[in-house]
């Protein structure tokens, strides 16, 4: 039996909308190989991404039909809604083949006895774990079917949440507001940068006295001293120094649901300049947020704070945020909506987004972030966490 994480209906809705979306699309079936997004359709939870797995969605068959290798099928069984009939597994001779076997063979036998082999085909073509190997070979198998990109079609279904999902996101806020304390209290002169990793790991993992966590889709990120002005390194075996500045970016995760968080510390004594930034980033964070409300759009927000933070002669080209919840390594991000300029969504009640305007010159870097719910009254954010530049 599937663990009981969301009642079937909640897959029932899923799959509704989903197929609304399908039609106006103009598709027969659609083939998922997000693993955010298999998960979203049918609750399948297992590290097997690595290898060629998919959830297929016909316009007229009740049930997806999740398709994976055969020593995961138990894995699917196990953690998906689906029926027998509805988990189809190919052989490991199709894994790494020698003989030029390859999943996408036994995922074109699929389509065929899905009775869409020469109807029109949607795939995830920009998906991390969908290659051009599987997109050539699934062509060459179904030379009647007509394939067109459907990457982010699922993706905009997930980007209202239902009151179980913003739980279980509120509660990944809760883990998160731990593993940062844990690295800030870790993080001191000669401690070596992955003692402070480790700190994190472990409140990640251990999570709450009520719960615990899930391994993250993105690993704690951690640039420090001359670093902090690139936000993706991680940690090495450094001894923190006086005088570094160090950023924590990281997410609990609860049933793969996240809720992201950054702070900004410093060993010893910060530079007039550094707090002098991170004032102007909590004053541009607290005046994007309070744009925020439904019918509102993303670029509106930003703009809040573009115009904010001009006022210190400060200019910020990139995103300062996007939508976010479900997700799988390499990323918590849904691809969908952004907060920057030229974005039109409007924002929707139940809506998540993470906001992390971060502001990185040759000299400094500075991140604070906040996750945040599309109220009906404006945004809520998930984390209770101090907002503002930390010593160590």
């Amino acid at each position: 039996m599937p663990r009981d994480i969301f009642p079937e209906s909640e897959y029932e809705r899923r799959l509704e909308r989903t197929r609304t979306r399908m039609e106006e699309e103009g598709f027969d079936a659609i083939v998922v190989s997000d693993p955010a997004n298999m998960n979203y359709l049918t609750g399948y939870d297992g590290w097997s991404f690595y290898v060629h797995q998919a959830v297929i969605v016909t316009a007229e068959r009740d049930e997806p039909v999740w398709v994976g290798r055969n020593m995961d099928g138990g894995g699917a069984r196990a953690t998906a809604w689906l029926s027998d009939d509805s988990i189809r597994t190919y052989s490991d001779d199709h894994v790494h083949s020698p003989v030029d076997l390859h999943p996408m063979d036994f995922f074109a036998g699929v389509l065929e006895d899905l009775d869409v082999a020469d109807g029109r085909i949607g795939l995830e073509m920009d998906a991390y774990y969908f290659t051009a190997k599987s997109y050539v070979r699934l062509q060459r198998d179904l030379p009647e079917a007509e394939f067109d990109d459907a990457t982010l079609l699922v993706n905009w279904v997930r980007i209202k949440k239902s009151e179980r999902e913003l739980e279980y996101m509120e509660e990944a806020a809760r883990i998160s507001e731990k593993a940062m304390r844990a690295g800030l209290d870790a993080i001191g002169e000669g401690v070596p940068e992955y003692e402070a990793a480790a700190a994190i790991y472990d409140g990640l993992i251990t999570g709450t006295d009520e719960y615990g966590g899930d391994y993250p889709s993105i690993v704690p990120l951690m640039p420090s001293g001359d670093h902090t002005d690139t936000p993706h390194l991680t940690w090495t075996d450094r001894p923190f120094e006086d005088g570094d500045p160090v950023i924590i970016e990281l997410s609990g995760c609860r049933h793969r649901y996240h809720s992201p968080l950054a702070r900004t510390t410093f060993v010893g004594d910060p530079p007039a300049e550094l707090e002098r930034a991170a004032d102007v980033v909590v004053e541009g964070i607290e005046a994007a947020l309070d744009v925020v409300e439904p019918g509102v759009t993303c670029e509106s927000v930003e703009k809040a704070w573009r115009e904010t933070i001009a006022q210190y002669g400060i200019e910020k080209e990139d995103r300062i945020g996007y939508s976010m919840g479900l997700g799988y390594p390499p990323d918590w991000g849904e691809h969908t909506a952004s907060i920057r300029p030229g974005d039109e969504t409007v924002m929707e009640e139940d809506m998540t987004f993470h906001m992390i305007p971060g502001i990185w010159t040759e000299e400094i870097g500075m991140e604070i972030s906040e996750t945040f719910r599309v109220t009906s009254t404006g945004a809520e954010t998930l984390a209770d966490f101090p907002r503002k530049l930390f010593t160590s």
